[in-house]
């Protein structure tokens, strides 16, 4: 049975009766539509009324951590998103929804369900559907259109998938919600692998008073998202993350009750010497213990800070810079070493981030502490306390030991303030006293504290224009922009084929990508940038297995019907040896590299490569053996 088709007489029927024949629904979908029918749900009624912002503000601050692990994702998938027309819904573990991003007009029509911030979506209050679903049965959940119970909710498709903390606990979930007349192909997957590089950042803020350990079956994965963690105290197995369980056999039930001499043969001296362990089935495991980041560095509450000085994990992307921008990288360390400013400028996800990472691994300050703060994402009401710190009792909520903040725990180091054309114009004034006196004085007294900091800041906003409207104070602007550096967008970079390369020869893991992919790829504009280009490579990666070809059907929907833009008859005499270096020539061999694999057949070439048979001619000409 389609999924998607029309389900009137379905639910006609099982409204009736109170059961269906088997295999007419998922098993998840029939056991919540059982659980709703016996609590007495009216198909009918309609969505929930959202909280207030009061409320909502609440609730954001008591699930801070979760929305700050969450961010770098949410990020991600509303870039994807907003291109496919769908949107990224961010919950807690009741379901209250504390963030929604993507598609504008997409995000109006979830409005009308109430799929916003400050609606709950709990399975007993609006029926089936995949937030409230993946809540009961912890796992993750897709709900087509007319699977939720409630009538109203069949306008929408929902993917949802449940976020766990490291020692097993549900803390929130990640959905991914589109219109239901369009087909959910790989949503599912998308939120599964955001929600495992989410608890993957979980355990990067280190366990404390716990042995943790990395392993894999693949030596190749340990330090990406897709590697086993597995925390011990005592011996005793008590934190890991969804992947660690799985090599072992065992489930989240099993935490706190497995011992780590019955599950290895070795103890931990032999991991340590050899870089290996065996299970007490034979199986061979690589990895290490890794020393977490409370035991490496000086943590100073749950602030949102970002080192660099740590290791690269295997399957991540390293920085590419090109001639120009090791250039401007030379500049600008010269400026930072000066003690003086830099201003980042440009476009979102276009690695004004990596940019500045790089910038204090080449500086003097290198050694030290490098501190992000995102002002744009920090919770509201919050922003003040987290960056200057407070005293104990300063208001309400407040820990019991106060907080330093984080401009005290960049002493000595680098503060990188991104997104800073965000910051609420009236916490400007504060900031820009800090930078210029550099002592700080904690919220609810105390004594002022002397700084040492460098400071990189960065802005996708015009921030001359943002002082014209009043947004932005010129003062602040002037003691920042010393030093301003452009960061071009992907779709201005010259040798995108070559960055393309580079990337997949890091992230590719001996897939290859087929020529009609790498068209496509090189032809498309990136609004993203590079961010929306680092998450498409690793999600087709996700989608396929080691030694695998990816194929077009496996590009996220933005990039199924772009139209490739083939050079000019000139071009068809560049040399195929140049391809990566120059795009006329990587597209002239996608098309050569196609044909051959379809035995000189231009139509049928012409169709897998998403093209008119009239352009495969006009590029490679009327040449023998072309049908």
């Amino acid at each position: 049975m389609n999924r998607v088709s029309d389900f009137r007489s379905l639910r006609q029927r099982f409204f009736d009766s109170g059961r269906l024949p088997a295999g007419q629904l998922p098993d998840p979908i029939l056991q919540s539509w059982l659980r709703c029918r016996q609590q007495g749900l009216d198909t009918g009624a309609g969505p929930p009324e959202p909280v207030s912002m009061r409320m909502l503000r609440e609730l954001r601050e008591r699930n801070e951590r979760l929305w700050r692990m969450a961010r770098p994702e949410l990020d991600v998938l509303a870039a994807e998103a907003g291109e496919s027309g769908s949107i990224v819904v961010l919950t807690d573990a009741k379901g209250w929804i504390l963030d929604a991003e993507g598609h504008p007009q997409f995000l109006s029509k979830a409005g009308r369900v109430a799929l916003k911030p400050g609606a709950c979506w709990e399975e007993a209050a609006v029926g089936t559907n995949a937030i409230g679903t993946a809540i009961v049965d912890n796992r993750p959940v897709q709900v087509l259109g007319g699977e939720h119970y409630l009538d109203p909710m069949a306008v929408i498709s929902c993917s949802a998938a449940p976020i766990h903390d490291p020692y097993g606990q549900l803390v929130g979930v990640l959905d991914i919600s589109g219109d239901a007349r369009i087909e959910q192909v790989h949503t599912l997957a998308l939120a599964r692998m955001a929600v495992a590089n989410i608890e993957h950042r979980y355990f990067e803020e280190g366990l404390p008073d716990c042995e943790l350990l990395r392993l894999h079956h693949d030596p190749a994965l340990l330090g990406s998202a897709r590697e086993g963690l597995l925390g011990f105290r005592d011996g005793r197995l008590v934190a890991g993350n969804a992947t660690g369980l799985q090599l072992l056999g065992l489930d989240r039930q099993s935490l706190g009750q497995v011992r780590f001499d019955a599950l290895f043969e070795q103890g931990l001296a032999h991991l340590q010497q050899t870089g290996r362990l065996a299970d007490r089935q034979g199986r061979r495991l690589y990895g290490h213990r890794h020393e977490t980041l409370r035991t490496r560095t000086r943590r100073v509450g749950t602030a949102p800070a970002i080192r660099v000085d740590a290791p690269t994990p295997a399957g991540q992307w390293q920085p590419l810079f090109d001639t120009q921008a090791d250039l401007a990288l030379q500049r600008a360390r010269r400026v930072l070493d000066a003690e003086l400013p830099v201003l980042l400028l440009g476009e979102t996800g276009t690695g004004k981030e990596v940019f500045a990472r790089e910038l204090h691994r080449r500086s003097r300050r290198a050694v030290r502490p490098f501190v992000a703060v995102n002002c744009a994402a920090l919770p509201e009401g919050l922003i003040e306390a987290e960056l200057f710190g407070y005293e104990e009792g300063a208001f309400t909520g407040a820990r019991k030991h106060g907080s330093p903040g984080l401009l005290r725990q960049a002493d000595g180091g680098v503060l990188f303030l991104d997104e800073i054309g965000d910051m609420p114009l009236a916490l400007q004034p504060r900031l820009l006293r800090v930078l210029q006196d550099r002592e700080l004085l904690p919220l609810g007294g105390g004594k002022p504290v002397r700084l040492d900091f460098a400071l990189i800041c960065a802005t996708h906003r015009d921030l001359p224009a943002e002082i014209q409207a009043g947004r932005f104070r010129a003062d602040l602007y002037y003691r920042i922009a010393d030093h301003c550096v452009s960061i071009a967008p992907l779709r201005e970079q010259a040798d995108r084929a070559g960055l393309i390369a580079q990337l997949w020869q890091q992230l590719g893991q001996s897939r290859q990508l087929s020529p009609a992919v790498i068209a496509r790829l090189v032809d498309y504009d990136w609004p993203g940038n590079l961010r929306q280009l680092v998450a498409c490579l690793r999600t087709l990666v996700a989608l396929t297995d080691d030694g695998e070809q990816v194929e077009t059907t496996q590009l996220p929907g933005y990039l199924q019907h772009v139209a490739t833009s083939l050079p000019a008859p000139d071009d068809q005499t560049a040399p195929a040896s140049e391809v990566g270096s120059d795009l006329a020539s990587l597209r002239r061999e996608v098309m050569l590299a196609t044909l051959r694999e379809c035995e000189g057949n231009v139509s049928q070439a012409a169709r897998r490569l998403g093209i008119s048979r009239s352009s495969v001619y006009r590029v490679l000409g009327r040449q023998p053996g072309l049908r």
